[in-house]
């Protein structure tokens, strides 16, 4: 799965916006819990998940405040 670049996700509706972000999240639990039982076969994918998080936040806040 190629990641979305961030003029894609500013695209996005407020509602897809936040059904990202929340399917993110689950997915960064799954990869949590992956590490915490020894699946986990490339723990990157944990710091790769947070600043989807992190750039999905910051789209959404910037739209909050009307900055973009």
């Amino acid at each position: 799965m190629k990641p979305m670049k961030v003029n894609e996700l500013r695209e996005l509706s407020d509602a897809e916006l936040s059904k990202k972000i929340d399917d993110s999240k689950d997915e960064l639990f799954k990869l949590r819990f992956q590490l915490a039982t020894g699946q986990l076969d490339n723990p990157m994918k944990i710091k790769e998940c947070k600043r989807k998080i992190a750039r999905l936040k910051t789209i959404q806040t910037e739209r909050k405040l009307g900055i973009r």
